[in-house]
């Protein structure tokens, strides 16, 4: 639990102007340490990752990965106070369990109360589900186009039609693309909300698979089939993923 003597920060904003100003008005706060200065989503989730502060101030709109796409590959390993110039994603931000949405340009009356409030919820070790938190900060209007997978610091954006399939693995899924394997700390629920139903398809309790991929289906008992890929892989296919399957090809 961070305490009044030692409170360690990382800004994270492509503009270097607005980590200034950040910067200046943390000089009024004794004891508030910045670990770290990111000018991209992958410095922060590295940062982050490596670094364990107690309190992320996270831009929105940025190059490479934007905040949102940032906070789900972290989770709740740290609190977050947005900063943006943009208030149409205030909603968003609270549903995604954000401490407090500072709207630029803010004062700096308004950045202590941010702070205030970010101590007090960090003091009183707030419970957030995991789950919770990186549901809510995917965008749910449409299909993704890439996928996140964090994998320690680094950081895998992996292009949707360059997937063939998702596999559940115990508590984890395993994206195949491009003959790799890339493991995510999901469901397969959430895979089929974030991927194209007109692409990608459930055909088993444990596959999602790209259509494209597929080369024939075959009859492989009464209620059963087979999938066989372009490369030659097979995947089981169920009766009622079969009925999925079929409304698509």
């Amino acid at each position: 639990m961070a305490d009044e003597a030692s409170f360690r920060v990382v800004v994270v904003d492509d503009e270097p102007l607005a980590r200034t100003v950040i910067r200046e008005y943390l000089k009024a706060h004794p004891g508030v340490e910045i670990v770290a200065e990111c000018g991209n989503g992958f410095e922060a989730v590295k940062a982050v990752t490596d670094l364990s502060p107690d309190l992320m101030f996270l831009d929105i709109q940025m190059p490479k990965l934007d905040g949102f796409e940032v906070l789900e590959l972290l989770g709740r390993s740290v609190p977050v106070v947005f900063t943006t110039a943009f208030d149409q994603y205030a909603l968003r931000a609270f549903d995604a369990h954000a401490v407090d949405y500072l709207l630029k340009p803010f004062d700096e009356a308004r950045f202590s109360e941010a702070l205030t409030r970010a101590r007090a919820r960090i003091q009183a070790a707030e419970a957030v589900p995991v789950d919770a938190v990186m549901a809510d900060a995917r965008p749910r209007q449409a299909p993704a186009e890439r996928v996140l997978i964090r994998d320690g610091s680094q950081v895998h954006v992996i292009p949707v039609d360059r997937i063939d399939y998702v596999e559940a693995q115990d508590d984890y899924v395993c994206y195949k693309a491009d003959g790799k394997d890339y493991l995510k700390d999901q469901t397969m629920a959430a895979v089929e909300a974030t991927l194209d139903p007109t692409r990608f398809v459930r055909v088993h309790r444990s596959y999602v698979l790209n259509i494209e991929r597929i080369a024939r289906v075959e009859l492989y008992a009464k209620d059963s089939r087979i999938a066989i890929l372009r490369d030659g892989r097979r995947l089981p296919v169920s009766r009622a993923g079969y009925a999925r399957l079929s409304k698509l090809l």
